[in-house]
């Protein structure tokens, strides 16, 4: 349960390897793969935890492999993740763009398909938003991590409203303050 087939510093290099490698492969196969937009990509990620797995522990199934291996994943993450936040243009290496989808409530259909992102798909992500067309926002940006950023274009109706509401308040407050005043005074 505890013997070690594969000499240590091969089961702590062996998952530090496939680590690199995947954040590379995941940064060179793009944004779309960090979003988890459907069920393929979901699929996708899970089946990548599979197919390394073997890279990874290699024929050693004993607990103490696979602490070692945890541990040397979750070191090697740790220390990247500390490198990166330590050399900003080091970071900038690994970054992808962020990619500018809907501008002006108009579509550039062209970063979508290059993002591979179909119509419905960008509807759902308005929807999760609260919007119901492309017309309704201002901006919406695939960030480099996989999640979208989105700006709504405010109407005038809306600041129309707002104006017309802040003038009731203030009509009720000066209501309220005149009505105690008549209970102090009387």
């Amino acid at each position: 349960m505890f013997h070690l087939p594969l000499p240590l510093m091969e089961k702590i290099l062996r998952p530090v390897l496939v680590y690199l490698f995947l954040v590379g492969f995941l940064r060179l196969f793009g944004k779309r793969e960090l979003a988890q937009l459907n069920p393929f990509d979901l699929v996708v990620l899970l089946s990548l935890s599979n197919t390394v797995q073997n890279a990874m522990i290699g024929d050693d199934n004993s607990v103490s492999g696979g602490v070692i291996g945890a541990f040397s994943l979750l070191t090697i993450n740790w220390l990247l993740t500390r490198i990166l936040f330590r050399a900003p243009n080091l970071n900038k290496f690994f970054e992808l763009q962020p990619t500018v989808l809907i501008r002006h409530g108009v579509v550039d259909w062209e970063a979508a398909k290059k993002e591979a992102l179909t119509e419905l798909e960008l509807r759902s992500v308005l929807h999760k938003q609260g919007f119901d067309r492309y017309e309704e926002v201002e901006k919406l940006v695939l960030e480099p991590n996989g999640n979208f950023y989105m700006e709504g274009i405010k109407s005038m109706s809306d600041d129309a409203q707002r104006a017309e509401l802040m003038k009731a308040i203030e009509a009720l407050t000066r209501e309220v303050r005149d009505m105690r005043a008549e209970l102090t005074a009387g």
